[in-house]
């Protein structure tokens, strides 16, 4: 090989390298908001990843979790097929609690009806995890998702 042909590939293995590190460390990183930590968790259940999914949650809410996975004899599944019919998602400014924790609303627009959810989350160490859900609740929504833009 000439010098031309080695100084191309060690070009080309140098900024492979770069990129799989700055692919690495960006996957590594922790949900810098309280925004983050929810869509690290409904990404998770969308693609049944079991272990990044209870990683998202602290506290009681992390055990119960656990429990109903070795429970369930496919929990991947069922964190997959929760959010199927999911079309979109909206994740409102977190709002300090008294307690030191944030209260997120979060907002699920299904094809049919939207329903609104209340997430509390605390921060652990550089992570925000989430330490409380309320029960969903059904939104009145005035224009059904899909509805045609006349």
């Amino acid at each position: 090989m000439n010098r031309k042909r080695l100084a191309q590939i060690a070009t080309i293995a140098t900024l492979s390298a770069a990129i799989g590190v700055a692919i690495w460390t960006r996957s590594e990183q922790k949900p810098a908001t309280p925004q983050d930590a929810v869509y690290a968790m409904l990404d998770a259940a969308r693609n049944g990843d079991v272990p990044k999914y209870l990683a998202c949650y602290t506290g009681e809410i992390a055990k119960s979790l656990d429990r109903a996975r070795a429970d369930s004899p496919d929990f991947s599944k069922y964190l997959r097929d929760s959010g199927a019919a999911l079309k979109g998602i909206a994740v409102m400014e977190p709002q300090p609690q008294p307690d030191g924790l944030v209260e997120l609303r979060v907002e699920y627009v299904f094809g049919d009806h939207n329903e609104a959810q209340f997430f509390f989350l605390q921060k652990i160490g550089s992570a925000w995890k989430i330490s409380r859900v309320e029960t969903s609740e059904r939104v009145k929504t005035l224009i059904p998702y899909g509805t045609p833009v006349q």
